[in-house]
């Protein structure tokens, strides 16, 4: 009896995915609901945890590879012995395999040494070993390449035999294919070779490599034109004095730290100057729903991170109800699960303003993009000591140079400069927050 693998309703718009890493290979044992793949949709990259305990006998679709929505990925041998299954590293080096010992380098001595013959050229291992262990040599096979190469190949007429991949493990990559047909074109021409059309096969100089868009960047790519394309986008910039912010951090930065177990950061002021402006001037915080202007009254900040596919907004709930130290958890856990991969949809979805920080990569000044169906972003950039005058006294400051780029559809001029103005009062007094004045 077997266990399908399947993918999982990853949203209520979203109908397919790609195949991420797969954590475990053919023949191993798994538990159950240990994660077994990574897959990546438009909004996120999530793990699929095994459905019950076996042997992962099949596995049906390879890293890169797209798959709808209820695809079975891989069976699982629920019935096997745990025994049967390859185990871990021991400690002399060696790996369990189907019961047997065997010294991994060893295993990869004779196959690089022995062919199916006895003779000098590699014998085929099987797929799982050469879609999971790079360090074993292999012969190409058609599910040893990623779909475009496969295409490539059934197009040109080229058998696996005639390519030799380049990729890890001896994987063929699309250049592979390219290279492979100008050759075979080159001789049927007695030596001259003819340059495979651009529409088949990337350039073979080495100079340029084809990758496909993953489909969160696809999403990225389309939402950041859908929101130029839609919305009549404005940005207007002012300037914080930090002082008072940074005076705030080194006067209670032990004891918060101490107490609270994590560092008293930047961005939550921002977050609790942002809504004190939001408040005030609800409108940058509604959005445009048809002809309706739909004014939210609950304040769910999203907090632009780098993730490890990209820019995501993991979304801060209810955040006018969090403390300080509450707030800098939350962004803290929101970011460390970006970084690695492993953020929900729900952590995603609903955010009613946007805070975006490219000071942390150097920016001194942006427009950021607004994300639909927001009417408001407010970028924040590096902070730089620069020469201020300050009662009629030229002073050193740390300056941060601030932008709201908001929804002119919804959102007056003079709306947008004065929440900008409302957000620099609170950081620059930090006191106000605490009071709410």
């Amino acid at each position: 009896m077997s266990l399908a693998l399947k993918v999982p309703s990853i949203g209520e718009s979203i109908r397919e995915a790609t195949v991420g890493v797969w954590k475990k290979a053919e023949g191993e044992w798994v538990d159950v609901d240990e994660p077994l793949v990574e897959i990546e949709s438009e909004k996120a990259t999530l793990e699929i945890p095994s459905p019950g305990a076996g042997i992962l006998k099949k596995i049906l679709h390879l890293q890169g590879e797209t798959v709808a929505i209820g695809d079975v990925l891989a069976d699982i041998d629920d019935q096997a012995n745990p025994a049967a299954g390859e185990g871990g590293d021991k400690k002399d080096g060696s790996r369990k395999n189907g019961g047997k010992i065997d010294k991994i380098d060893k295993v990869g001595a004779q196959l690089a040494s022995k062919g199916p013959n006895g003779g000098g050229s590699p014998a085929a291992p099987p797929s799982s070993m050469s879609a999971t262990r790079p360090e074993i040599a292999a012969a190409p096979s058609s599910a040893h390449a990623p779909p475009s190469a496969r295409r490539m190949l059934a197009e040109s007429g080229l058998s696996v035999d005639e390519v030799k991949g380049t990729g890890r493990g001896g994987r063929i990559q699309p250049l592979d294919v390219a290279r492979s047909l100008e050759a075979r074109k080159g001789n049927d021409t007695g030596g001259a070779p003819v340059p495979a059309p651009l529409r088949e096969a990337p350039v073979a100089s080495g100079s340029e490599r084809i990758v496909a868009m993953t489909p969160m960047r696809k999403t990225i790519a389309r939402r950041l034109v859908e929101a130029q394309q839609t919305a009549a986008i404005l940005t207007t910039f002012n300037e914080i004095d930090m002082t008072g912010v940074l005076a705030m951090r080194e006067r209670y930065q032990e004891r918060f730290t101490k107490q609270h177990g994590i560092k008293l950061g930047f961005m939550g002021f921002f977050v609790k100057a942002t809504i004190e402006a939001l408040k005030t001037y609800p409108v940058v915080n509604a959005e445009i729903r048809g002809t309706d202007i739909v004014y939210k009254d609950h304040y769910d900040i999203g907090v632009a991170v780098g993730g490890g596919k990209g820019l995501v907004v993991p979304v801060v709930r209810e955040a006018d109800r969090l403390s300080f130290a509450e707030l800098e958890k939350a962004i803290a856990a929101l970011a460390a699960k970006a970084k690695d991969n492993k953020l929900q949809l729900a952590e995603l979805e609903g955010g009613t303003f946007t805070i975006s920080n490219g000071g942390v990569y150097g920016s001194m000044m942006s427009t950021p993009i607004l994300n639909p169906p927001q009417s408001g972003i407010l970028g924040l950039h590096a902070i730089q000591k620069r020469a201020m005058v300050v009662d009629d006294q030229v002073v050193i400051r740390p300056m941060m140079y601030v932008a709201l780029s908001y929804d002119h559809r919804i959102v007056d001029g003079r709306e947008a400069v004065q929440f900008l103005m409302r957000v620099k009062d609170c950081v620059e007094t930090p006191e106000r927050i605490l009071l709410e004045v």
